[in-house]
């Protein structure tokens, strides 16, 4: 049976909003969730990365998971908004809390840096503006090999038509470059009317414009000393079935066709 995850609902100091957003998460089939707390330093003032808060003091019980007998899964998650390479604390003490680390870089250079040298989990692709560089095969490859995966969010398509069209054309162009291999879709909700089901994201793996991703494996590493995988394979899975619906059609025709000639 496949995993369904989501690796992206904002955080909000609203707590009843990010109780929503976990039980409409829980209730659409999603095993695992993350919080997503933004970090966006400035040179101008020096800025404390915000601590995670526990979940027990944002939900007092997790809710199940629909189709499975066990509740979801809440990790943390913290996003470097990096336009400059200070930005990125290497080892910093206050990284640990989190489950994982991920970096947004505005910039070549730090897109090239995040994917060849940042110890991190995810490089987030920009869905809000046209890119400002184009992407190269070789730091690409080198985050593949790595283990660091890319996110491309899709809620900001469905604010704005406008946001829709930079999200399909940088996605496309990522595609393009690493082969499907290595992409996740997380949501980026930050209400729960922005959430969407997991067949309903797969449909976007599973489009003709997505690229060859049947078999990719996604995976997301934890920051800890005990290494946490989670292998999903939603993508072939929904690819697998549309297969099977397909194969079950053509048999039943020609169970009928074999009656009529009788």
């Amino acid at each position: 049976m496949s995993v369904f995850v989501d690796l992206n609902l904002s955080y909000t100091a609203d707590n009843n909003r990010l109780r929503a957003l976990i039980e409409t998460a829980a209730h659409l089939g999603f095993s695992t969730v993350a919080i997503n707390y933004v970090f966006e330093p400035t040179t101008k003032k020096k800025q404390e990365i915000p601590a995670p808060k526990p979940i027990s003091a944002l939900i007092d019980h997790l809710p199940i998971v629909q189709g499975r007998s066990r509740p979801i899964t809440v990790l943390n998650r913290l996003t470097v908004v990096m336009s400059d390479s200070s930005h990125f604390r290497p080892n910093a003490a206050e990284y640990r809390g989190f489950d994982l680390l991920a970096v947004y870089p505005t910039t070549e250079k730090l897109f090239h840096s995040a994917c060849m040298l940042l110890d991190i989990d995810i490089i987030v692709i920009s869905v809000t503006e046209k890119l400002p560089f184009f992407f190269k095969r070789a730091p690409v490859n080198g985050a593949v090999d790595r283990g660091v995966v890319f996110e491309v969010c899709y809620s900001a398509a469905i604010r704005d038509s406008t946001m829709r069209r930079y999200t399909i054309a940088n996605a496309l162009s990522l595609m393009e470059t690493c082969k499907g291999k290595s992409v996740i879709l997380s949501s980026a909700a930050e209400k729960a009317l922005e959430l969407r089901g997991p067949y309903d994201v797969i449909n976007l793996c599973c489009s003709p414009d997505a690229g060859p991703q049947r078999q990719v494996v996604w995976f997301v590493r934890r920051r800890c000393k005990r290494s946490f995988v989670l292998h999903l394979s939603i993508s072939s899975t929904a690819c697998r079935d549309q297969e099977d619906g397909q194969r079950h059609r053509l048999h039943q025709e020609k169970l009928s066709g074999g009656f009529a000639s009788a």
